[in-house]
């Protein structure tokens, strides 16, 4: 339980409200972040693009600081997400890899055999990704106490989906071919995959984070009894070895998973917008916190849209300890940030207790 809410003369800073909604207390308000918000629609960001492609921003870490804080500066939110990219840990492992603008994260040499996955390597996350722990002490001066910072990485089976895959899929039938013929070699690297996903972020809590996200993007392409079997035992092990800060267990088209992914562990579990935020919370829970679940696409179909997603989402809520406000994914590159600044005065004003 984090000891978060402030003395009684003492006014809320968003660190003191979203670390109260982590450790399920009340906070004054409802937190609010949104995924992606390092980037993607802000002017400022776009500019840096131009010059530095993204590795180089996420690997320097006054220009990972600068883009980090941006958003927070620029909507009001209550936590830093870091702006780094899941793949990060790969390339230690010994994976050849590169982001292709419109594309996205392209592997060299994709895993087709045991023999591949025992060639991947284990590695210091202090010491051969410095510059991510770097750039979380930035921000945290930055910051000086006034926001939360949340590290995060991807999980060993979206990370499992790009290795074997080479590149995004639509079905992952390649990695999800492997896993079902291989199932020996899939075990061990996700063993690999998850070694290596506890050591990073337990490097990211030592370098100051408040909270660690796992995001398993694409383990919604999974059944329930295949996530059981081939992904469960994995990441039960990741949550049960963080040490020193809560978690956030976050997955897209999970609404047959949530309750198998709930036992696999999290403080807070995060919801996308195909489901009813309402009825999961239920399903997950009420001693479990829970994150979402606003579509993101009404963001960009305009301020009418966002007001009556954004209301429904805390009608839902009805103001239980452990909500923290996001979106359904991550912010759309089209978004209006005026309207999302709007979008984190309305969630502010309209649950304030």
């Amino acid at each position: 339980m984090i000891d978060s809410a402030p003395s009684p003369t003492t006014a809320w800073t968003g660190e003191a409200r979203f670390c109260a909604a982590l450790g399920h207390e009340q906070p004054d308000r409802t937190p609010i972040w949104f995924m992606r918000q390092a980037g993607r629609c802000l002017a400022d960001y776009r500019k840096l693009r131009e010059r530095y492609p993204i590795l180089t921003l996420a690997k320097t870490p006054e220009l990972c600081a600068e883009v980090t804080v941006m958003p927070v500066e620029a909507f009001g939110v209550d936590a830093a997400v870091l702006f780094a990219d899941i793949m990060i840990p790969l390339e230690p492992m010994g994976v050849s890899l590169e982001i292709q603008p419109d594309v996205g994260p392209i592997i060299h040499d994709p895993i087709r055999s045991r023999a591949q996955v025992d060639a991947l390597r284990s590695f210091d996350p202090a010491q051969e990704t410095a510059f991510v722990m770097d750039a979380i002490r930035l921000v945290r001066r930055e910051l000086d106490g006034k926001q939360a910072v949340i590290g995060f990485s991807g999980s060993p089976f979206t990370l499992a989906c790009y290795l074997i895959e080479g590149k995004p899929s639509r079905d992952y039938a390649i990695a999800k071919a492997f896993m079902y013929r291989e199932p020996e070699a899939w075990h061990a690297l996700m063993e690999k995959l998850s070694d290596v996903v506890i050591d990073y972020l337990n490097a990211q809590i030592d370098a100051g984070v408040h909270v660690v996200q796992l995001f398993d993007s694409w383990v919604g392409s999974l059944g329930p009894s295949d996530y059981v079997t081939y992904v469960q035992p994995h990441v039960a092990r990741i949550f049960a070895g963080i040490r020193g800060a809560p978690a956030i267990h976050f997955g897209t088209g999970t609404a047959a998973l949530l309750e198998p992914m709930t036992v696999a562990g999290g403080d807070i579990i995060g919801v996308d917008h195909r489901q009813s935020l309402d009825r999961a919370w239920e399903r997950i829970g009420f001693d479990r916190g829970i994150q979402g679940n606003l579509d993101a696409t009404r963001v960009i179909a305009g301020w009418e849209a966002t007001v009556e997603g954004a209301r429904d989402v805390l009608r839902r809520a009805a103001n239980r300890p452990g909500h923290i406000f996001n979106l359904g994914h991550g912010v759309l590159p089209d978004s209006d940030p005026d309207l999302l600044r709007r979008l984190v005065d309305l969630v502010h004003t309209e649950s304030a207790r």
